[in-house]
């Protein structure tokens, strides 16, 4: 048992009902959207499908603008 001094200082522990943890309520949608498709497993998967789909589009471009120009 530690001796109860008259110098030291008690913490007491946090009531956790009293602590709102819900975080989710109080951000905007555009927050909720920003958080579910770009950050976490989701977000590599998004970023990584959106890079080939303009990968994609920049060769088509390329291929339709090479057939247009060498026609002749």
């Amino acid at each position: 048992m530690e001796p109860n001094n008259a110098g030291s200082v008690q913490y007491d522990r946090w009531n956790e009902s009293n602590i709102n943890m819900n975080v989710e309520a109080s951000q905007s949608t555009m927050m909720r959207l920003h958080n579910r498709l770009c950050v976490g497993r989701t977000g590599i998967i998004v970023k990584t499908a959106g890079a080939l789909a303009a990968l994609v589009s920049i060769y088509i471009i390329g291929y339709a603008t090479g057939y247009y120009v060498h026609r002749c």
